[in-house]
C-alpha cells in the first residue's frame, strides 16, 4: 500500500488541482476528475499513484479530512431552467446548484454569497442556498464587498465591542492623566500622507550631550492604545480576531472602532492624548546611546505631510518653511538625527532596495483615473528610520526584562534559495556571490556593485526574492534585511495587534509585573493552514539529541499561537488587497483593449513573461505561444526564456513593447501579446482573428493560438457577463473600429478558459 499523507487542497481555474503536503514535501497534481469530488482549501487524505505525462506526481483524495466552512461567492444565473451560482474564484472549478426555493431575494446576474448545503460527488455538483444578495457586478466597491468574504476578513464589529467604544470618553480626563509624564509643552508633530486618517506616531528631536560628545534626544511617542483597549474586553475581542487594519483603495477596514482609530487614540493635532514614550539618546554615529520607556500626555503642535517636511527640509526659505517657521529648526534638527541613523544602518549592512510602489487614484465612482509611482522622499526615510530606532529599543527592553512577547523574525535565505542565487550571480557574470551563512551586508554590496549595470533591476529582485517572509514569533532569531539581532513592532498599535501586545508588555516590565495572554478566540484555518507552511520549511532533523531538552512551557505556546494567527492575518490583509487591487486594474485595462504601451519584463516562467506596462504600472502575461513560431526553454539558472532557433532571449529587466489583447475580469488576469517593429495595425488585427493580409503567411503559432481561441470559446456554453454589453455606435476612426472588435470579442469570450497551465 502506498503512503498516504495529509495535506490542502488548491484548485486551478481550469478544473485540476493539487494538495500541498503538511509534511513540506512536493505538491501533488490532482487531474479534473479527482477535483470533482473535493473543493478548493479541503484539507483531504491523498497517496500518489502515478506520474503524469509532465513527470508530475498524480495522486488521489482518499478521504476528505475536514471541509472548512467557506462562504462561496459568485454569480446568480438561470440556464435552462436551472438556477446556479458561478463562483467568483474559479479555483472552485464547479458551479453550485441553488433549489429553487433557496435564491432568497436574489436577481439573475447578481453577486451573492452562498452556504454548501450538500458537498460536491463525483457525479453530481455542489448544492447551496444564497446567504446573502451583495448587489450587481459594477455597483461601486463591489470588488472589496467580494474581497473581505472571499478571504474570511472580519469587516463587521460585534454589538458588544461597538457598546464598549460607545461608552469610552471623547477626549482624555484628569483621571486618565494619573502616573503620566507630562509632555503636552514638548513640541512633537505628526509627520504622514496627504489622507491618512490615524495617526500612530509623533517625533521630537533636540540636540543633546550624549557621553562626552555631541548627538540627540529623540522622542518618538506612539498612541496608547492598550489605555483604552483592556485584555479579553469586547474591543480586544474583535481587534485580535482582525489582526491587522486592511487597506483598500478608497476604503479601510480598520481594527479598531473609528472612536478609537480616528479619535480617541489617533494623535491628532492640538488635542491632548495618551502615549507611550520612547526616549533615546542617539551619538554623533547613529548609535543609540540610551532609551527608556515610559507612559506619558502629549499634545501635538502640528500634523505633517511627507510632501511639506521634505520642501521644508529642501528649502528652508521656502513658501513652506514661511508658514511653519516655528518648527522648522526641529525639523532640521530631526533631519540631523536621520543622516546619523542611516550612517549606523550602512555600517550594519542592512539591506536597502529601493522598489517602486504603486497607488490607484480613483473616483467618487471607485473606479481608476490613474495609477501612480508612490515616491519615497526624505520625510518618508526621516519617519523610518525613527520608528525602526523605537523598535530595536522596544526589542531590547523586552529580551532585557526577560518576559516573552512577539518578535518580528525575518530569517535569511533558506538552502535552495542560497543555491539558486548563486547559480544566477555567477550565470550573470556578477563576480561576487554569497556564503554558506550570509549576513545582510553581502546582498547591499551586491546590490552597491551591480547598481549601474542595465540589469541592475533584474539582479535585485533575484536578491528580494531569494530571502523569506517575515513572521511574528516569541522566539527571537534576529530580523536579517534591517541587520539587527533583535526587532520587533512598537510604533502602529492603531492598526498592528502585534505592537498592542508589545506595548502590554512593555508596561508590565514597568510595573514589575508579569503580562499573561487572554483566552482569546483560538485562531481559525489562516493560523492552521500558516503553522502548516511554518512547520514544513525545513525538514523532519535527523540528529539525535545528546540530552533531554525542555519542552516550551504553556506561556511560550500561547505567544506562539498569537504570533502564529498574527502572521497568518498579515497575509490574509495583503491577499485581499492585492485581489482588489488585481481587480481594479482588469476593469481599468479592460477601456484599453488593443492599445500598445512600451513595459519590462518582471518575471520569466516555463509558460511565457509578465510585463509591466510603464505608464499604468500594470503587469500582464505574454504567453509563450505569442512569442513566435519556435521552441522556446526557460532557463532556471538565469531566470529567462531562450529561443533555440534565433537565441532571443526574455529575461528580467528586458525592455518589450505590447499590445493589451484580452483581459479576464473574473480571474483577475491580463493577457498581452509582443508587438514587432514593422508590424502595421492591419496585420496585427488580422493575426488575432487568426488570419493574414494577402500575401503575408501566418506563423504556426498564429494558427495554434487562433484555433486554441476558437476551441475554448466553442467549449463555453455560456458567458459569464451575458447581455452585459450593448452595441457601440459606429466609430469614426480606423483605430476606434480596431478597438470595438477587439472590445466585442472580448465580451464573447468572457469566462473561456486561460492560456495558463
Amino acid at each position: 500500500m502506498l503512503d498516504e499523507f495529509e495535506g490542502t487542497v488548491q484548485g486551478h481555474r481550469d478544473g485540476h488541482g493539487f494538495v500541498q503536503r503538511d509534511d513540506g514535501e512536493a505538491d501533488i497534481y490532482l487531474p479534473p476528475n479527482e477535483m470533482r469530488a473535493v473543493l478548493h482549501k479541503d484539507r483531504v487524505k491523498a497517496r500518489v499513484v502515478r506520474q503524469d505525462r509532465r513527470g508530475r506526481p498524480e495522486g488521489r483524495v482518499v478521504e476528505i479530512v475536514e471541509r472548512p466552512e467557506q462562504p462561496i461567492i459568485g454569480r446568480l444565473l438561470h440556464e435552462g431552467g436551472v438556477w446556479l451560482v458561478a463562483p467568483e474564484d474559479k479555483r472552485y472549478g464547479q458551479d453550485v446548484l441553488i433549489p429553487k426555493g433557496a435564491t432568497g431575494h436574489a436577481k439573475v446576474g447578481q453577486v451573492v454569497v452562498v452556504q454548501l448545503t450538500e458537498p460536491p460527488a463525483l457525479f453530481g455538483q455542489p448544492v447551496g442556498r444564497v446567504k446573502e444578495v451583495l448587489g450587481e457586478i459594477d455597483d461601486p466597491g463591489m470588488e472589496i464587498e467580494i474581497a473581505v468574504r472571499k478571504y474570511g476578513v472580519p469587516h463587521e464589529f460585534s454589538e458588544a465591542c461597538l457598546a464598549e467604544a460607545k461608552a469610552l470618553p471623547e477626549k482624555v480626563r484628569p483621571v486618565d492623566k494619573k502616573g503620566r509624564i507630562d509632555l503636552t509643552d514638548v513640541p512633537l508633530v505628526t509627520i504622514d500622507g496627504e489622507d491618512a486618517r490615524d495617526f500612530d506616531d509623533a517625533v521630537y528631536c533636540e540636540p543633546a550631550k550624549v557621553g562626552r560628545g555631541k548627538g540627540w534626544r529623540l522622542l518618538v511617542a506612539i498612541a496608547d492604545v492598550s489605555a483604552y483597549v483592556h485584555t479579553g474586553s469586547a474591543i480586544d475581542i474583535d481587534a485580535y480576531d482582525r489582526a491587522t487594519s486592511v487597506y483598500f483603495p478608497r476604503r479601510v477596514i480598520p481594527m479598531l472602532p473609528e472612536k478609537l482609530s480616528n479619535g480617541l487614540c489617533s494623535l491628532n493635532p492640538e488635542v491632548e492624548r495618551l502615549c507611550m514614550v520612547c526616549d533615546m539618546l542617539v551619538a554623533a554615529d547613529g548609535e543609540i546611546y540610551a532609551y527608556q520607556f515610559y507612559p506619558a500626555v502629549m499634545f501635538s503642535h502640528a500634523r505633517f505631510t511627507y510632501t511639506e517636511v521634505a520642501a521644508i527640509l529642501g528649502n528652508t526659505r521656502g513658501p513652506e518653511a514661511a508658514k511653519r517657521k516655528e518648527r522648522v529648526k526641529d525639523l532640521l534638527n530631526l533631519a540631523d538625527v536621520y543622516k546619523a541613523l542611516l550612517k549606523q544602518r550602512g555600517k550594519r549592512g542592512a539591506v536597502d532596495f529601493e522598489t517602486t510602489e504603486t497607488q490607484i487614484i480613483c473616483d467618487d465612482a471607485g473606479r481608476i483615473e490613474k495609477i501612480v509611482p508612490r515616491t519615497r522622499n526624505e520625510a518618508h526615510r526621516l519617519i523610518e528610520e525613527a520608528m525602526l530606532a523605537a523598535n530595536v529599543c522596544s526589542a531590547d527592553f523586552i529580551a532585557q526584562g526577560k518576559h516573552p512577547g512577539l518578535y518580528r523574525v525575518h530569517e535569511g535565505p533558506t538552502p535552495e534559495k542560497k543555491e539558486i542565487l548563486r547559480g544566477y550571480l555567477k550565470a550573470m557574470g556578477v563576480g561576487m556571490s554569497i556564503t554558506d551563512d550570509p549576513n545582510p551586508g553581502e546582498f547591499q554590496a551586491i546590490a552597491e556593485a551591480t547598481k549601474d549595470r542595465p540589469d541592475a533591476q533584474q539582479i535585485h529582485t533575484m536578491l528580494l526574492r531569494s530571502m523569506q517572509q517575515a513572521i511574528y514569533t516569541p522566539i527571537n532569531s534576529g530580523h536579517f534585511g534591517l541587520a539587527y539581532e533583535a526587532y520587533t513592532h512598537f510604533t502602529s498599535p492603531i492598526r498592528r495587534y502585534p505592537d498592542l501586545l508589545v506595548h502590554r508588555v512593555i508596561k508590565a516590565i514597568l510595573g514589575n509585573t508579569r503580562y499573561q495572554l487572554p483566552m482569546l478566540p483560538t485562531p481559525g484555518e489562516a493560523h492552521a493552514k500558516l503553522a502548516k507552511r511554518l512547520a514544513s520549511r525545513v525538514k523532519a532533523p535527523t540528529a539525535k539529541p545528546q540530552k533531554a531538552t525542555v519542552a516550551p512551557s504553556k506561556e511560550v505556546l500561547a505567544w506562539e499561537a498569537a504570533g502564529l494567527h498574527c502572521s497568518a492575518n498579515e497575509r490574509r490583509a495583503d491577499e485581499a488587497s492585492r485581489d482588489v487591487e488585481a481587480w481594479l486594474k482588469c476593469k481599468y485595462m479592460r477601456e484599453h483593449l488593443g492599445e500598445e504601451y512600451g513595459g519590462v519584463v518582471t518575471a520569466a516562467t516555463t509558460f511565457g513573461i509578465f510585463v509591466t506596462l510603464d505608464a499604468m504600472y500594470v503587469e500582464g502575461l505574454v504567453h509563450i505561444t505569442e512569442l513566435g513560431g519556435e521552441y522556446f526553454k526557460f532557463d532556471e539558472m538565469r531566470q529567462e526564456l531562450r529561443g533555440e532557433r534565433t537565441g532571443i532571449r526574455y529575461a528580467i529587466g528586458t525592455r518589450v513593447r505590447v499590445q493589451v489583447s484580452r483581459v479576464d475580469l473574473d480571474g483577475r488576469k491580463i493577457d498581452f501579446r509582443l508587438v514587432r517593429e514593422g508590424e502595421d495595425l492591419t496585420t496585427r488585427a488580422m493575426k488575432d482573428k487568426g488570419a493574414a493580409p494577402a500575401g503575408v503567411p501566418v506563423k504556426a503559432s498564429a494558427k495554434r493560438s487562433s484555433r486554441h481561441k476558437a476551441e475554448s470559446a466553442a467549449a463555453e456554453p455560456r458567458s459569464e457577463q451575458r447581455g452585459a454589453a450593448a452595441a457601440a455606435p459606429e466609430p469614426q476612426t480606423a483605430m476606434q473600429a480596431f478597438k470595438a472588435a477587439v472590445k466585442k470579442a472580448t465580451n464573447k469570450m468572457k469566462g473561456r478558459k486561460p492560456r495558463r497551465p
